[in-house]
């Protein structure tokens, strides 16, 4: 397919188009009326389109913002696919793939956004980064 622009240049905007048009495919197949169906449908639109938009701007901080709502959109399609398997509207099977797409989708976003973001560092949680509730009774007896 011929480019026109430069985000469809982009490894991260082909990976999200890819997703986006399974997702079609997906939502062709489940013939219920579901919240978590309808709200895929919308976080999978929003993911190619802010990574579209966000590499059209000029400054940093404005590119950022939208490379980290593309990255919300991609961490809410991975949710909706859970909602999805967990009311049986479709089968752990069918999204194992589809959420390791996410998995690229996302680091490579966490990869631009550290290039082109001072926060990139506080969007992903380590673990261990909340005491646990031994921690924090032992630390009021000493207080």
């Amino acid at each position: 397919m011929k480019t026109y622009f430069d985000h469809e240049r982009l490894n991260v905007d082909q990976e999200a188009i890819a997703f986006c048009g399974w997702v079609g495919d997906l939502l062709n197949e489940i013939t219920v009326k579901a919240a978590a169906k309808d709200q895929l449908d919308r976080a999978s639109t929003s993911l190619p389109l802010n990574i579209a938009e966000g590499n059209g701007k000029f400054s940093d901080a404005d590119r950022s913002r939208f490379l980290e709502i593309a990255r919300g959109s991609a961490l809410e399609c991975a949710a909706c696919l859970d909602v999805l398997v967990v009311r049986k509207l479709i089968a752990t099977e069918r999204i194992a793939s589809a959420k390791e797409q996410l998995v690229r989708v996302v680091n490579m976003l966490m990869g631009m956004l550290k290039r082109f973001s001072e926060r990139a560092e506080f969007l992903r949680e380590d673990e261990g980064t909340y005491p646990n509730e031994y921690d924090h009774e032992h630390e009021q007896e000493h207080e």
